[in-house]
């Protein structure tokens, strides 16, 4: 068994500006998540193509002993807290894959994304077969929604209810945000559809970590998403060839952070 769920997540540009504005936020976020030995480590860049496919392919790696809760840590023998993170851009259709050399078999992370021009609407994007979409829930986010964020997490500056951009003109969101968007034919708009597939098999744990990953997925997925709309005038004037060589300016710089442990990534919450 498999715990299943879709997020959906509404934004206020174009689906051609996400794919610029997610590298970017990306590659800055990156940094925040490295350092004391720990954090990310970029293996692999570069373009793919397989079976008509085509695109960017990554492969991480994830050091996160610092950054998991003490349930976890409590079972995690020595050097079982690495992760491998494979993920296959070919826009907008994305797909991440996130394994476990420990685990093996036993534990998967996959996470399947359709961006789309329209306000969260469609049902069944991933195309999954009936008796499996039917036991989906679809978890909407709303990035303006200041109630979903926590204390820890909440930074003003990156507060789409106060920010203004002053390059597009779009914000702040206010309550009825996605609402007034339907109605506004001059702003344009998109929806992130976010397939989150969890396994996790350990006798006793798998229902509690299963559920704690899925809530920290909806966590970076909000958080994230807020940085991403509040930075829009960072990225909004930027093209590929620009995000390719700040991809490679930030690899260097992960590489040397790592090595000399200076940055600190945030932790998930104790349960």
């Amino acid at each position: 068994m498999v715990l299943i769920k879709e997020y959906r997540v509404v934004l206020p540009c174009s689906v051609e500006e996400y794919q610029v504005g997610q590298l970017f936020s990306v590659a800055e976020a990156s940094k925040n998540e490295t350092g004391g030995g720990e954090g990310i480590e970029v293996l692999k860049n570069e373009p793919y193509e397989k079976d008509g496919e085509k695109g960017q392919y990554t492969h991480k790696i994830y050091h996160l002993k610092s950054k998991v809760p003490g349930f976890v840590k409590v079972f995690a023998p020595e050097g079982s807290l690495v992760f491998h993170e494979k993920a296959w851009n070919a826009y907008p259709y994305c797909r991440t894959i996130v394994t476990n050399e420990y685990m093996k078999d036993n534990f998967f992370i996959k996470i399947e994304t359709w961006h789309k021009p329209d306000l969260g609407t469609q049902e069944n994007v991933h195309k999954l077969d009936s008796s499996t979409w039917q036991n989906v829930a679809v978890v909407p986010i709303d990035i303006a929604d200041r109630s979903e964020v926590s204390a820890a997490d909440y930074k003003p500056d990156e507060d789409p209810a106060k920010f203004k951009s002053a390059k597009t003109g779009r914000g702040p969101l206010g309550p009825a945000w996605k609402k007034e968007l339907f109605s506004k034919t001059d702003c344009p708009r998109m929806c992130a559809y976010k397939l989150v597939t969890v396994k996790f098999k350990w006798w006793g744990l798998q229902t509690k970590v299963e559920n704690f990953i899925h809530e920290q997925e909806k966590r970076i997925f909000n958080n994230f998403h807020r940085q991403l709309f509040c930075w829009i005038d960072k990225w909004v004037e930027l093209n590929m060839a620009d995000i390719r060589r700040m991809e490679a300016e930030t690899q260097n710089e992960l590489d040397e952070l790592r090595r000399r442990g200076e940055v600190r990534g945030t932790s998930a919450a104790d349960d």
